[in-house]
């Protein structure tokens, strides 16, 4: 099988393209000599282009395309989140189409639903935001719109959604790292003691999930990729952190407090245009303070997904990275 993948030489892409790369041909989207490097070192082909500019020549023979790329930064205009995500999805749709791609994989992500309410059990059926007032939820959720909207059974064009939540695990270029560093710095804290309940998605589970997708699974149709676990961030973080040989403060800092100070510093960074990013954002805050759990019985009823690796099982493969 012809795959081709966005996003190869960052965490879920790269993850997919490692997975895959023994058994199927495999060119990925790539934007600089650094991206081509780890991309041919994995087993892929890059393809140099970049979202929003994709041509049919460079899909030309493929059957799927898993598509991992967006804007995640922590901050950023309404515009940069567009863009990418929006955009570029809408783009990558469109020649995928005409260049006779059977399948349309879209990783999606549960924050398409978040506006800042707790989620508590979910699944498929709670609906998507396009009006969050966080840029990376409303851009999620409308390039998923996009994606299920352009299934099109009569062209044997399928597209479908996964939708992973707070993928952790060796690899990692955002979550540890920047936890990791934060303690380091002596300016980690909990949020609201860390106690929040949330779903999460192991690297490895997730790649399992993409590779049932190849083949199974419905035209139209999002599926939430979750562990088999829910648990508090506190755990899940603690865990993480501590097979970097880190120990993490006790300190805490009320939500409504974390809450009150990221729309300050938002405010501020905004009024004067500064270059980087605030020390805590609307959305980080939010996040990471309210509870997510949720449900993944209808892909494992139609996928086929068991979640395979437990936390500690993750846990042992942090420490185990060389």
């Amino acid at each position: 099988m012809k795959i081709f993948i966005t996003g190869a030489s960052g965490f879920v892409g790269g993850a997919a393209l490692k997975r895959f790369s023994p058994e199927h041909q495999i060119t990925a989207m790539s934007r600089s000599d650094e991206s081509d490097k780890k991309i041919e070192a994995i087993g892929g082909t890059p393809v140099r282009c970049q979202l929003g500019s994709v041509d049919v020549a460079h899909l030309e023979g493929c059957h799927v395309v898993i598509h991992s790329a967006a804007y995640i930064g922590p901050w950023g205009s309404l515009g940069q989140y567009w863009q990418s995500n929006v955009e570029g999805t809408a783009q990558l749709l469109e020649v995928a189409k005409k260049a006779g791609v059977k399948r349309f994989i879209h990783i999606g992500t549960e924050a398409g639903c978040f506006y800042g309410q707790p989620m508590k059990g979910i699944d498929e059926t709670y609906p998507l935001t396009t009006k969050s007032p966080y840029y990376y939820s409303r851009t999620k959720a409308e390039a998923e719109r996009r994606v299920i909207a352009a299934n099109d059974p009569t062209a044997n064009f399928e597209t479908l959604s996964l939708r992973p939540r707070l993928i952790w695990g060796p690899g990692d270029q955002s979550v540890l790292p920047g936890i990791a560093e934060a303690v380091r710095q002596d300016k980690f804290m909990w949020i609201g003691g860390g106690e929040a309940l949330t779903a999460s998605t192991y690297i490895d589970n997730l790649v399992d999930a993409i590779e049932l997708a190849l083949e199974k699974g419905s035209g139209g149709e999002a599926y939430f990729i979750v562990d088999q676990q829910s648990h508090s961030f506190r755990e899940l973080l603690s865990g993480m952190l501590e097979t970097q040989n880190l120990t993490v403060p006790d300190k805490s800092i009320p939500t409504w407090l974390v809450r009150g100070m990221a729309f300050t510093m938002e405010a501020i960074w905004k009024t004067f245009s500064l270059k980087s990013d605030p020390p805590v954002t609307r959305f980080a805050a939010a996040l990471m303070s309210v509870e997510c759990t949720i449900n993944s019985d209808k892909a494992e009823r139609q996928l086929g997904y068991k979640p395979a690796v437990t936390m500690e099982q993750g846990f042992e493969a942090l420490r185990n990275m060389k």
